[in-house]
Order: C-alpha cells, then structure tokens, then sequence
C-alpha cells in the first residue's frame, strides 16, 4: 500500500505541484486562487507530464514504470534543489474555504458510480483494443509492438493468418484494431492514438490488469473536476457545481466512465485546457497561456478531432483584443510544436489511423477552408484594432450567436429529417442527445446557451466556440454507427459537459439574489444593501431545486447500468483459458468470418503472453496448412486450435484431440441501431481448445459424431453448442445452410444417419423442410417433427468412392427454411433458427 502511494504521488500530484510552486510568471496569481484549483492544477499537470513521459519513452522503445517514477523523481527533486524556498506561497496563497471540499465531494461520488469498472479486455472492439495497446506499452515499453510470433511465420505462408489488404497504410491485421506494418520484422501498430492507452500503461504500472481497467473511471472524475472548475469560473460555483453533478450522474457519462474509450480523457484535458485559456486571459498569460496550449496539443495524441478545439481556442485567441486581452504568446509557443509533432505522429506512425480523415479533409476541400479559415483569423485579428468595427462586432457577435444557436436547435429537433444522402442516424442526431440528456433537459440547455451567451460570451469565448463547434460538426453528421450507447461517446468530449454547464448557468443566472430582489422590492425586511439577508440563501436553496427533476430523472436512467459491469466474469475465464496453454505453445483461432473466438485472441497474445494466430477465413488452404503444422511443431512444444465450430480445417493428414471444452456468458449490454438501449444481454461463449497433431494411419471405419460436443472441428455455419440438463441432450442448431464436416474413409459405408429434431418450430413459422446433400449431390429431404428422431439417407457406391479417395473431409449440407424467434415469438433471440441436430452417422 505504501509502494502505491508513493507511486501515485510521483505520477499524479508532485511534479505538477512543484511546476505550479515555480516562482515566476506572476506566481502571485496562481497562489491566489482557492485551495481547490491549486490542488487541481497540480494533479492535472502531473498527469499531463506523467503521459509525455510514457510516450516520450515509448517512442525510443524504453519506457518502464520504474524509469516513469525515476523521471518524476529527478524532475521533481531538480525543481525542489534549484527553487528551495522560493516555492513558498509566503502569504499569498488564498485561504481554504467549505467550498473547497466540493471537488472531494465529487471525486467521491465519481468512485460510488464509476467503479468497479467492465472486464471489457477483449478484442473486436475499440474498448479491448485501448486496453491491449496501453498493456503493450507496459510489457514491451513501446508504441509499436514487436511481435516475434508474426515475425516467425514463413513468407510463403502468411496468407494463412494475414493476407496482404494492399494498401500503402499497413500490410494486414493482426488482431481486429491491431495493424501488421511490416510482416518481416513482426512490427505492429494499435489502430488508435497512443495517449490514452499511455493513460492504461500506468495504471497497469500501479495496480496490474485491474489498474488499466481502473484508468478510464479516473479520467471521468478528472473530467468531472475539470468541468467543475472551468463551469466555476464561467458561472460561479453554484453553476460549476450543478454541472458537475448533472454530468456526473448522465448515463452517458456513468456507461463510458466504466467503459474503455478516450474520450473521457479527451473530456479532462479539453476543459482544463479551456480553464487556462481564461486564466491566461484573466492576467497569467505566461504560465496559464502555455498551460492552455500544451493541454490543446497533447490532445492531438488522443483522437484527431482535436482539431476541432484547437480551431475554436485559436478563434477565441484571435478574438481577444475585442476586448482589450490577451492570452500571450505562450500559448502559440507552446500549441505550434506540440501541434506540429501531433500531426506529424497521425501523417506518419499512426496513418493507418488517420488515412480517412486526411483523406475525407482533402477531398471535401478541408485544406482550402483551413487556408481560409487562417486569413480570416489574421482579418479579425486587425479588425481588432479598428475600434468602431470592435465595438460593433462586440456588441452583435454574441446577439447573432445566440439567434443561430435557438434557430438551429429548433431546426435539428422540429423539422431535420432523413432525406436524399442525410442517414437517419445523422438527421437524429440533435433528438438522439434528447434521449440521454431528456427533451426538458435539452431545451433547458438551449436557453441556458442562448442567456449565456448574450451575457458572458466575451467572458470565456473559448468555451463558447468549442461547445458549439463540436455541437455542429457531430450534430450535422455524427459519423458513426448509431448503435447505442456507443455513438453516445460522439458527446461526450464537449457537448455533454457543456451542456451541463449551460444548464447551471441558467439557473444561477435566473434565480440568483440579483434576480430575486426585483421581486422583493416592497418588503420592509431589507437590510442596509435594499435586499433581504436570506435572498442569497434563497437564491441558492431555488437555483438547486430548479435541476433537482432533472437529476432524478438522470439517476433513474443511470440506475439500470449503474449495477451492470459489462462483461463481468471475463478475466477469470481468459485466466483458466491461458493457464491450459503453454508458453512454448502456438494457438491457431478461428477466423473472424466463423466465430467469435478471435475476441479472446487478442488478449491471450497481449495481456497473458501467449503466441496466438488468427486465421484469415474459415476454409484455409488445407495444402499450406500441412506444411506450415509440420513447420510450426519443430518451432513449438504444441500447436493448438481454439475455435467454437465454424472452421474446416482437418484432412486425413491432420489430426486433433480436445484438451478442454468450456461454455459461460457474460453480460453484455443492449446496443440497438437508433434506439435506446433496453437492458443486459447474455453474450455466449463455447470454446474448445485442441491439440493439432499428425494423423496416423486408420483403418476403414464407421464415422459416429455427436453434434454439439467435441465436434468443433467438424461443423460449418451451425450456431453455438447447446445443452439441456434436464435430457442431457447436446446439440446445435443449423443455419439456412449448415455443414457438417466428414473424413470419409470407408468406401464401403452406404448410408448416413442424422438425428434431428425442429426444436419445437411454432405453427407461424415456415415448414422445417431439410433438403440433405452429400457434396453436390442431393441425398433426399426429411421434414424433422417436435420429437427427435433419426433420419436416413442412402449413399451411393459412387459417391462413398469418391468422398473415400478425397484428402480432405467431404461436406454434408443440410439445407433448411428459417425461423426468428425475435419476430415469431417476440421474445429477445434474433437467430435465424433452421432445426436441432444432435448426432451423425456413417455406416
């Protein structure tokens, strides 16, 4: 416990205390400022050094938690020799106050909501693939990971797990989010922006597998304090704090702080970045300025939508002297660089990330409108200093702001529908966040953006310019699946939190003393000011009464998944999965198009350090698979298969023996296509891991295979095992077109023998007629009853020659009509249900 401690005090609080002590650039101010900021700052700036840290190090290929801590250590010990007693406040530090324990309050009520977090560590999609990039980070100390097992497979059989895409990006995937740059030297790249997965790699550092999980539920309360903070300051404490408290209980937020992503990291940085840039205006260019623009340019290290902030905080900068401020020239100083080698990372290391939004930018003329938007800054940066046109552009811009934003919002909720090239998915958009933030809620935050503005836009414009560039850029075309929760994250950087703060702002603004005193004019009780003494109370008593309906309302949306971890239960699996397999050992899993074990691939090759590959298809060259097993067994102590049926991979050259069979689920939340999630889900998983070995000579045999038990290797497109306890009867159901895979020895066998079953089909649903085909000759049909039976079909003597003589095994087709239970039944079982088998017999 002590160890954690002061490791987490290295990474997370004394460098950025002692940076925020240094005694230069008006030292006073920052002292002045209340004993919660201070302690915000220094926690924020430790973390943001904390990251350059890490991928600094990782870049060159040297990171190591302990070279983490030592850096730190240096850093903060450098700064303590060479200020020493200068980074006493002396007096000028402001006083602590009951307010400071807001920000204690809120981290609190961040780890009631946010913890325990998902056991989301598998691969497929974007959550598993940020935890195995940040836990590469952490084994291997680099960005690009080195992989030996890629690395090892001969040229000529590559095809087999990783087929050249031909494109100039990368070579191929490795894992689903994991790109193949160079096959030769097993060089891999994560799909996505290194930042937060540097956030994942110390909290391996702290706390294991369980610290990396734990990463994104403290980038949520640090996105909460910088929302408290940079809302305090816009709309005082009262504003900040309601809308931190709002955010924190948005389902959005709750869902995505136990949920690996970056945009709640993006969230932190984004909004301290914003509280500096008003510091800096309000008289600490200097030291907030640079503050302000290196928060903005690490962000380009997160997601590339970055540049969407920094085109709105450089609007506001040039924007300034409207009013007679500045933010300094720290801010460019710091922004340009960290900028350019931002951009720089996503052109060239990471450009199997960002090739389509480059490519989008360029051919939809984003390079000339950048062009243009820079002579327009450098225009209103002159028009400035023309003091009739500054004073008419301060006077209109707010007013003309503020009837676009009303005008637009009543567009997108009334009127906006899908038409021509517009999704729904998009034309929803606006009416999409009503669902999460409730039509009451949205329309609060419409007039809350609207008073604001009028009144305080010249007081933070770098809020205002960034709320509303993300609100226009993601509410006019989302630009991704509109699979909820998921596209929810596309609010969660700045429209979410800034919404909240218009929000407390309009409550504040609306029921503040100021306000109520104009209703309290003819009451005697006034004291010396001409306001009765309880109105502040009063003011502040209404102001929280006022979203007290809107915060139940968000806590009873959030309580559903308040109590769900997604895919609890996981790790415990993965850990009995990788103790079955050796160090020495390779595992071949299925191909993504069979089943969904690659999934589990991915984190027994990156978190537990086995060698895993994935095949590219689920018929591989049987030829090229003979040659690379004879070459893999000289190489390893055993080659296994992990699949779950769904892959014709034996011949009668390969031979296989179970080593384990294992069937759980796991939670797994409802994520519809424009609608709002319903509730838990079971995701199911049946798994059979196999040795691989070389097929001795057999004599003639019956063939006698029961479906839905080991028979992993010999199904085709059936659905996942079955069992009922109570008939102690394993099985499968088919598909439309189900195989099941023969290796046919006997030319002498004569007639197969299915037991099937239509599972109890009800009246509405189609007649279970099922045509049986033995390669490309039909057999017969059979029409299973309720009841399960045995059904025969002959073989003719030259067909049982010809599948006797193949190498490989031969396919009997069962072809079926289907049913869904979903639509026949309505009850919650989307699958395209043929009929139940359970055994097949060659004889």
């Amino acid at each position: 416990m002590m160890r954690l401690f002061l490791a987490g005090l290295l990474v997370a609080y004394l460098p950025g205390a002692l940076t925020f002590r240094l005694p230069f650039a008006r030292r006073e101010q920052r002292a002045a400022l209340a004993a919660d900021e201070r302690a915000f700052w220094a926690v924020m700036l430790s973390i943001a050094w904390s990251l350059c840290v890490v991928v600094a190090l990782a870049a060159v290929e040297r990171y190591q938690f302990t070279r983490l801590l030592a850096v730190n250590a240096v850093l903060s010990t450098g700064i303590a020799i060479v200020c020493r007693r200068g980074l006493r406040y002396g007096g000028t530090a402001g006083a602590l106050s009951w307010t400071d324990g807001v920000p204690l309050a809120i981290v609190c009520l961040g780890l009631w909501l946010y913890f325990p977090p998902s056991e989301y560590v598998t691969g497929g999609l974007d959550p598993g693939t940020y935890i195995n990039e940040g836990i590469q980070i952490a084994q291997r100390g680099s960005l690009f990971i080195r992989d030996q097992t890629v690395e090892e497979v001969p040229a000529a059989l590559r095809d087999l797990f990783f087929p050249s895409y031909n494109v100039p990006w990368y070579y191929s995937l490795r894992f689903m989010g994991f790109f193949i740059r160079d096959p030769n030297h097993g060089s891999v790249v994560g799909q996505f922006p290194h930042l937060y997965p540097a956030f994942v790699a110390i909290g391996y550092g702290l706390n294991g597998l369980s610290g990396a999980r734990q990463a994104v539920g403290v980038s949520a309360i640090l996105g909460l304090l910088a929302v408290y903070f940079a809302g305090s300051r816009l709309v005082g404490r009262l504003g900040g704090c309601i809308a931190a408290g709002l955010l924190a209980v948005n389902v959005i937020q709750v869902w995505f702080a136990r949920y690996p992503n970056s945009e709640l990291l993006t969230q932190s940085l984004l909004f301290a970045a914003v509280l500096a840039h008003g510091r800096g205006r309000d008289g600490g260019q200097l030291f907030f300025g640079a503050v302000a623009g290196a928060l903005l340019g690490l962000q380009l290290f997160l997601r590339f939508d970055a540049v969407l902030a920094i085109a709105a905080f450089a609007t506001a900068s040039a924007m300034a002297p409207f009013v007679r401020e500045r933010v300094g020239g720290s801010f460019l100083v710091m922004l340009v660089p960290i900028g350019a080698v931002g951009l720089w990372y996503l052109a060239g290391p990471m450009q199997a990330y960002s090739w389509g939004f480059f490519g989008y930018t360029r051919d939809h003329g984003g390079w000339v409108f950048a062009a243009l938007a820079l002579v327009a800054l450098l225009t209103l940066r002159g028009t400035a200093q023309l003091e009739r046109w500054a004073a008419f552009f301060r006077s209109a811009a707010p007013a003309v702001l503020a009837i676009a934003v009303v005008s637009l919002a009543a567009y997108a909720y009334f009127f906006r529908q899908p038409a021509g090239r517009l999704a729904l998915g998009d034309a929803m958009a606006f009416r999409t966040f009503g669902w999460y933030v409730t039509p009451w809620g949205l329309a609060a935050a419409v007039a809350g953006l609207a008073v604001l503005i009028r009144r305080s836009f010249w007081r933070d414009p770098a809020f205002f310019l960034t709320l509303l560039t993300h609100a226009l850029f993601f509410f006019y075309k989302t630009r991704i699946v509109p699979e909820h929760f998921w596209s929810g994250r596309r609010f969660l950087t700045a429209i979410l939190p800034g919404a909240m703060i218009c929000i407390g702002g309009l409550a504040v603004t609306l029921l503040n003393a100021s306000t109520l005193a104009r209703f309290t004019q003819r009451l005697r009780a006034n004291d010396a000011h001409g306001r009765p003494q309880w109105l502040p109370i009063a003011g502040v008593a209404l102001a929280i009464a006022a979203v007290v309906p809107l915060a139940v309302a968000f806590l009873r949306a959030s309580e559903p998944i308040r109590h769900h971890v997604e895919y609890a239960g996981m790790i415990p699996r993965l850990e009995q999965l990788a103790a079955r397999i050796g160090e020495r050992d390779l595992v071949i899993a299925e191909s993504r198009n069979a089943s969904e074990v690659h999934v589990l691939a991915l984190p027994l090759a990156y978190v537990y350090a086995r060698n895993v590959l994935v095949l590219a298809n689920p018929t591989p060259d049987k030829r090229a698979l003979e040659a690379f097993l004879a070459w893999a067994r000289d190489r390893y102590e055993a080659v296994l298969f992990l699949g779950e049926g769904g892959t014709d991979l034996l011949t009668k050259r390969i031979d296989s023996k179970q080593i384990m069979s294992d069937r759980f689920e796991v939670p797994e939340y409802d994520s519809p296509l424009n609608a709002y999630p319903s509730g838990v889900r079971l995701k199911k998983f049946t798994v059979g891991l196999y040795r691989l070995e070389p097929r001795a000579a057999r004599a003639a045999s019956p063939i006698d295979l029961t479906i839905g038990a080991d028979d992993d290797l010999h199904v085709l497109r059936f659905h996942a095992k079955e069992f009922r306890a109570d008939a102690d009867l394993a099985f499968r159901w088919t598909r439309d077109v189900s195989y099941v895979l023969l290796l046919w020895r006997d030319p002498a066998a004569r007639r197969i023998t299915i037991w099937m079953s239509n599972g109890g089909r009800p009246p509405a649903a189609p007649t279970p007629m099922v045509e049986v085909s033995l390669g490309e000759q039909v057999l017969g049909t059979a029409m299973p009853v309720d009841q399960l039976r045995p059904y025969s079909f002959d073989v003719s003597e030259d067909l049982a020659n010809r599948s006797a003589n193949l190498d490989d095994s031969v396919r009997l087709r069962l072809k079926v009509s289907t049913w869904k239970p979903s639509d026949v039944l309505g009850v919650v079982d989307d699958r395209e249900l043929g009929v139940i088998v359970t055994r097949v017999e060659v004889r």
